[in-house]
């Protein structure tokens, strides 16, 4: 053992297999080159009335999806989220649970951005921070950002040269912790890349939602080639409520899946809506229904 007692880790196993054989390194190597499918799909833990609750775990197993998008909590007229996750005792729990149940958290969303402004608020880059912390500390990569209705672009372009110069103040804190933000816009794929790039970062990409380029009329194949891969980090794959996934006539998920084969894109599928409007509070049902449909395309 003198001989190799300078060298590194790597460099131990792989000299001590040379001598015993090779009897353990395949084991080694096959644990570290498991891979991830493909697609995984998810569910948000707020839209199926679990937002920030341990319980969204077992319901998401029960549901059928692989895993779960945790919320930061309301926002309302507060100086950040109302968030459980800021006690790390609370925050240890739900990574326990996930571990136990075998649910890995896809992504933390900020939705309270959906309705707050967040070109408008003063307090945003401490709000995005306590996001960007909270996903350190629970190893999560990507977060959810949603401009929301006061943030529309498309109705409100006087908004764009704010929102850019947050978002790349946001990107500094997000480079510096190795995270993604993902942000939802109203804006047409081309535009939506425009913005992107004039923000320049690597860590702020399109968290891109179907029911955007839907409701506008757009072409949801070509919205996503437009945008490309690696403008994508994340998807909400579904629609207005109304119909279930597998009875919607506007989304053709079968090219779906071509269509994002073909980018080589992969990642998390996470549903948001697509509820039966006669039954829209009957989560396990409408979610199992979205959930089992989308593994029959994406498996």
């Amino acid at each position: 053992m003198a001989i190799i007692q300078h060298t590194s880790r790597r460099q131990f196993i792989a000299h001590a297999t040379l001598l015993a054989g090779s009897l353990f390194l395949p084991e080694i190597l096959l644990a570290a080159g498991k891979k991830e499918p493909r697609y995984r799909i998810a569910v948000c833990d707020w839209m199926i009335l679990k937002r920030q609750k341990l319980s969204a775990f077992q319901l998401t197993k029960d549901i059928g999806a692989d895993g779960l998008e945790l919320d930061m909590g309301g926002l309302g007229s507060r100086p950040t989220f109302d968030s459980k996750l800021s006690d790390p005792a609370v925050r240890q729990q739900f990574l326990d649970t996930s571990r136990d149940l075998n649910i890995p958290i896809s992504s933390i969303a900020m939705s309270g951005f959906y309705a707050q402004s967040f070109a408008e608020r003063p307090e945003y880059e401490k709000m995005v921070q306590d996001c960007i912390e909270t996903m350190v500390q629970m190893k999560v990569k990507i977060a959810f950002l949603p401009l929301g209705v006061e943030g529309d672009l498309v109705k409100r372009p006087e908004l764009r040269p704010v929102i850019i110069q947050r978002l790349k103040t946001v990107a500094v804190h997000a480079e510096k912790a190795g995270v993604i933000i993902g942000i939802e816009t109203a804006l047409p794929a081309a535009a939506e890349a425009e913005f992107l790039d004039e923000i320049g970062s690597p860590a702020i990409k399109s968290y891109f939602n179907f029911s955007n380029a839907l409701q506008a009329g757009r072409d949801l194949i070509q919205e996503l080639k437009t945008l490309g891969a690696k403008r994508i980090c994340q998807i909400h794959c579904t629609d207005t409520d109304g119909v279930w996934l597998q009875n919607n006539p506007r989304i053709n998920m079968k090219k779906v899946k071509k269509t994002l084969d073909k980018m080589r894109w992969s990642g998390w599928l996470v549903i948001e809506r697509s509820r039966d409007a006669n039954d829209p509070r009957n989560v396990k049902r409408n979610f199992s229904a979205n959930a089992a449909y989308m593994k029959s395309v994406f498996r």
